[in-house]
């Protein structure tokens, strides 16, 4: 049978492949919490403490029929507004300030209450009117209390059946960690409602999260704020968001439920497709929560068993060869990560090239935006300050320089969405190396292992976005359109005396200038420092992965060397031990559920 091999040494073990083979068959009754427990048994049996960590993590979440709905998007898109909408009752706070910065699980409880988990493990009971006070910037500011995340519990009938709603920090703010925190989040969950909005419909951030969160089995797409927009803008934003979803990422979308979770909040007659989203989440629950618990009990289920496997086969050949062998395959290993690490270096320099060519191909086309906009923006300019009220000059001035900051934030936008996706795609094409070369030594490492069956990492996707948030935000220089300055104040009531406005809307024309120009900068920028840093981040993962090829062989290498000291007797029981635990993991995932 291709890719079966039986180890000369010990008669009859089961190679990791085939065993993860018979995992795979035998995996289709393994929602029962009492397995997971049992792999977290035999880890510890192993001293894989991680693996036992995770196992009994999994097997908490199964027990208590828990599945997590996330409200994922980009910030202000009334995330919370919307969980407190589906929940019949404003619990979370809300404001116009970018607010949720912790993950708030929304779950049932006969009572209302608040719990608050810390990174320390530590957690403490709160009432639920405390919850800005964790889960805020304000009460919260960059997390200084260390939050890892807030539960809340609450008598909804729609979260009766085991449904959990998540109410998680919007990404692409001025707070970069709140991005972080959300894709951090997102392994934990299984299913998600993608929050969008008509300005822009869908960003460049929230395509890289979606990327990310596109093979869960259940996606819901909800455009809120629809009373804010007109028919025609939201036909065109649905369409453009489709499209979009379709060219990108392959994923077709029929439904985008319209609504409005404040007009629900405030109980006005117009509903639009809320109860069409109420029966969607209910169905979800009745006919899929189950299942969703299930498929999520096996993923796990089949994970930790694959890399307990691992563990054990690695174990096994630390105690059966030759100690001098297994000295030099380590040191194999250690050579190919090294090889890896010198060429990532040599790499790098190449790549610095390609990203200084990125930046001077944005500034190109920066230089062509800025031709073709700003005589548009002077244009609009002029309409816009023609019908202004002439009397009171610093009215006019005020008047003038908030349309100039409007013009200039209109052109200058949705030019950062397109940017941002022209930019991916480079980052893409820059970064491709970088997968190619680490997977060239994934494959060097798998062609050495001389018989072994140890589980290889998976092979890096070339995939992902920007792992470094957006940190633009509009630079409005609100000091220059509102002058504090008495002087300022002076002239402009002895300009509007003399008649002199044409000075006034000279300045704002000098000011869409200002503002088009700074704008446009800043945008290139920012995503200078996002490829930067992505590949920074990127570039840790890969040497992360290779090192991590070695951690396994020499910690199996320690524990092979304290039963070696046993003698033959101590050999036999490591071996025996082992044997018991594959044995035992074999059964286990047959079992019947």
């Amino acid at each position: 049978m291709a890719g079966e091999r039986v180890h000369q040494s010990t008669a009859g073990a089961i190679t990791t492949d085939l065993k993860a083979e018979r995992l795979l068959s035998g995996a289709g009754s393994t929602s029962n919490p009492e397995r997971l427990l049992r792999i977290a048994g035999l880890a510890s049996r192993t001293g894989s403490d991680q693996i036992v960590s995770e196992a009994r993590a999994a097997a908490l979440k199964l027990e208590q029929g828990r599945f997590y709905v996330a409200c994922l998007g980009q910030f202000k898109r009334g995330k919370s507004t919307l969980v407190n909408a589906l929940v019949g009752e404003e619990i979370l706070p809300n404001a116009v300030t970018p607010v949720t910065s912790i993950p708030t699980i929304l779950r049932f409880g006969e009572k209302r209450a608040g719990r608050v988990r810390f990174k320390n493990e530590n957690a403490i009971e709160i009432a639920c009117d405390r919850l800005a006070d964790y889960v805020s910037e304000a009460g919260n500011p960059e997390n200084v209390k260390q939050v890892s995340v807030v539960d809340v519990y609450i008598p909804c009938p729609l979260l009766r059946g085991g449904m959990c709603l998540v109410d998680t920090p919007g990404i692409a703010s001025v707070f970069a960690e709140n991005t972080a925190t959300t894709h951090s989040f997102l392994p934990q969950i299984d299913a998600a409602i993608l929050v969008l909005g008509a300005d822009p419909p869908i960003s460049a951030d929230e395509l890289a999260l979606l990327r990310k969160a596109k093979e869960l089995p259940h996606l819901l797409f909800v455009l809120n704020k629809s009373d804010r927009i007109s028919a025609e803008e939201r036909a065109s934003a649905l369409n453009f968001t489709r499209q979009v979803l379709i060219e990108r990422l392959g994923l077709r979308v029929d439904s985008i439920f319209e609504v409005s979770a404040l007009e629900i909040i405030q109980h006005c007659q117009s509903q639009r497709d809320w109860p069409l989203l109420i029966e969607s989440l209910r169905q979800l629950e009745e006919r899929s929560g189950t299942q969703i618990v299930h498929e999520a009990a096996q993923r796990s289920f089949i994970r930790l068993s694959r890399r307990l496997l691992a563990v054990v086969e690695e174990q096994r050949n630390a105690l059966v060869r030759p100690l001098e062998v297994r000295l030099d395959r380590i040191r194999k290993l250690q050579e190919v990560v090294a090889q890896a690490e010198r060429a990532l270096d040599d790499l790098g320099l190449l790549l610095t090239g390609d990203q200084q060519r990125l930046s001077r191909s944005f500034g190109e086309r920066r230089e062509e935006f800025l031709r073709a906009k700003r005589a548009l923006a002077h244009e609009m300019l002029n309409a816009a300050i023609k019908p202004l009220p002439r009397g009171y000059g610093p009215r006019y001035r005020r008047n003038a320089m908030h349309a100039a900051q409007g013009i200039a934030r209109e052109l200058t936008l949705p030019w950062l969405e397109s940017e941002g996706a022209h930019a991916l795609q480079d980052y893409h094409r820059i970064t491709k190396r970088f997968f190619d070369l680490a997977n060239e030594f994934l494959s060097k490492y798998a062609g050495m292992k001389d018989g072994d069956s140890i589980a290889l990492p998976e092979q890096l996707p070339n995939g992902g976005g920007f792992d470094a948030p957006s940190g633009f935000h509009f630079l409005d220089y609100i000091a220059l359109a509102e002058p504090a300055s008495p002087l300022r104040y002076a002239a402009d009531l002895v300009l509007a005396a003399a008649r002199g406005h044409a000075v006034i809307a000279a300045d704002a024309h000098s000011f869409v200038d200002l503002l088009l120009e700074t704008n446009t900068e800043r945008v290139r920028n920012d995503l200078d420092r996002r490829v930067a840093e992505s590949r920074k981040q990127l570039e840790k993962q890969i040497r992360r992965t290779l090192r991590g090829l070695t951690s396994t062989a020499e910690q199996a290498l320690e524990r092979g060397q304290s039963a070696a000291a046993m003698g033959v007797a101590g050999v036999t029981l490591g071996l025996d031990k082992l044997a018991a635990v594959e044995s035992e993991l074999d059964a286990l995932a047959n079992e019947e559920g």
